[in-house]
């Protein structure tokens, strides 16, 4: 079972300072993917010049909170973990009204459209100014964020190390109240279990996720995760065992417990873990592994 921590005291639009180098400011967008909202950050020291982790989405009341929390410190450089619309819309209203920088990773070439039009779909017009990779590092006076590749959820996500607290914003890599999403074509369950591969080597003392509450007690939370993405893919080759072939028809079963408003995204997890096992060779698909494809055991 995956410990989640989704108890934590907040208000919409009120700057909370959480540790010494970060200020959150949530916005009001809360829904089936987003939790109570999105957790934009403020890095940096009291009086002293800062970053702006997730912006968020395209609201206008948001805005006016971040620069009112901002207030007359210089933004560095805005930075965006992905580009979903409940993170990135955000980001070319705020850097007018700041003058910074956009830093991102390049654009994904795919995008994973779920249905219904919901938050993890991707902000299309996005462009950051400036494309950042694996291991880079960006520096303000008394904070450095280091990227850390986390491609899974999306192709294009990007973690944030802060070194001097070991601290990881895992954007929507790692969530403390819910799992996390992973939708083909842009999604990629291979890719999401070696980057968190990456998150427990690092041993991180704590967790800062875009929705929600830090991890604090980061190991044994991303073994949890690691190892529900495994059983999941047991569960999967069970219902296959069983009898069922179609992504249809294994959904009820396997998610029974989840809002079934989720159940579209669940869908698009469970041939995530059906791509995965068809590269692997222990499952095979009729006529590739698509969400109306007939599956069978390999």
């Amino acid at each position: 079972m995956i410990p989640f921590v989704r108890d934590f005291e907040f208000a919409y639009g009120r700057v909370d300072r959480v540790s010494p180098r970060i200020e959150r400011v949530i916005a009001r967008n809360p829904g089936p993917f987003t939790f109570t909202g999105t957790g934009t950050y403020i890095v940096g020291l009291e009086d002293a010049a800062v970053a702006v982790m997730d912006p968020g989405p395209a609201d206008d009341a948001h805005l006016t909170a971040l620069l009112a929390a901002i207030s007359d410190r210089r933004v560095e450089a805005i930075l965006v973990t992905h580009t979903h619309r409940d993170h990135a819309p955000l980001a070319r209203p705020l850097a007018q009204a700041t003058g910074a920088p956009i830093l991102a990773a390049r654009p994904p070439r795919l995008e994973s459209r779920l249905p219904g039009g919901l938050d993890e779909d991707e902000d299309r017009d996005f462009a950051p100014d400036r494309i950042l990779t694996d291991s880079e590092r960006v520096t303000g006076d008394g904070w450095t964020l280091r990227t850390l590749a986390t491609p899974g959820h999306a192709s294009n996500h990007l973690a944030f190390v802060l070194e001097e607290e070991n601290a990881l914003f895992s954007g929507d890599h790692i969530m403390g109240w819910s799992t996390t999403v992973v939708a083909p074509p842009d999604g990629d369950m291979t890719d999401y279990m070696a980057s968190l591969d990456r998150v427990i080597a690092a041993d991180f003392t704590t967790l800062w996720p875009t929705h929600g509450p830090p991890v604090t007690d980061v190991a044994p939370f991303v073994k949890a995760y690691r190892d529900h993405r495994l059983e999941r893919e047991r569960q999967i080759l069970a219902r296959l065992a069983a009898g069922d072939r179609t992504i249809s028809q294994m959904i009820p079963g396997l998610y029974a417990a989840v809002d079934s408003r989720l159940w579209p995204a669940a869908s698009l997890s469970v041939l995530a873990h059906l791509i995965k096992l068809v590269r692997e060779g222990r499952v095979a698909a009729q006529p590739g592994p698509t969400l109306d494809a007939t599956y069978r055991l390999a």
